[in-house]
C-alpha cells in the first residue's frame, strides 16, 4: 500500500513538472518572439473568438494573425489553454480550430484577389 501512494506522489510530481515545463517554455516562445505586442488588442479578441468559441475574423485582423507568425499563434493558443480559465475545453478541439484558423487565413493571404 505504501509503494502505491509512493508510486502515485511520483507520478504527480512527473506530470506537474512536465506541464509547469510546458508554460515555462511557451512563456520563453512568446517572450522571445515578441509575440504579445504584434497584434492589436481588437484582433486579439477576434482570434481568441474564433478559435475558443463561434466567430469570424476579419481580413485585417487575418493579415494581423499571418504578421504574428505560427509559432507564436501557436505558444498563445496554448498558453491560454494552460489557465485554469479553460480547463473545461477540450486541448484537442481547440488545437484542431486553432490550426484550422491558420491555415484559412494563410489560403486567404497567398489566394490571388480576383481581378475587376
Amino acid at each position: 500500500m505504501a509503494s502505491l501512494n509512493v508510486y502515485s506522489v511520483v507520478v504527480v510530481l512527473f506530470l506537474t513538472c512536465g506541464a509547469v515545463m510546458a508554460t515555462k517554455e511557451n512563456d520563453q516562445i512568446i517572450k522571445e518572439n515578441n509575440c504579445e505586442t504584434k497584434m492589436g488588442w481588437p484582433c486579439v479578441l477576434e482570434a481568441f473568438t474564433s478559435i475558443f468559441e463561434t466567430g469570424s475574423i476579419s481580413n485585417k485582423c487575418c493579415g494581423e494573425l499571418v504578421v504574428l507568425g505560427k509559432v507564436c499563434h501557436s505558444a498563445l493558443v496554448k498558453r491560454t489553454l494552460e489557465n485554469p480559465l479553460f480547463k473545461d475545453l477540450s486541448p484537442a478541439t481547440i488545437i484542431a480550430k486553432s490550426i484550422q484558423t491558420w491555415n484559412n487565413f494563410l489560403g486567404l493571404i497567398d489566394s490571388p484577389s480576383p481581378s475587376t
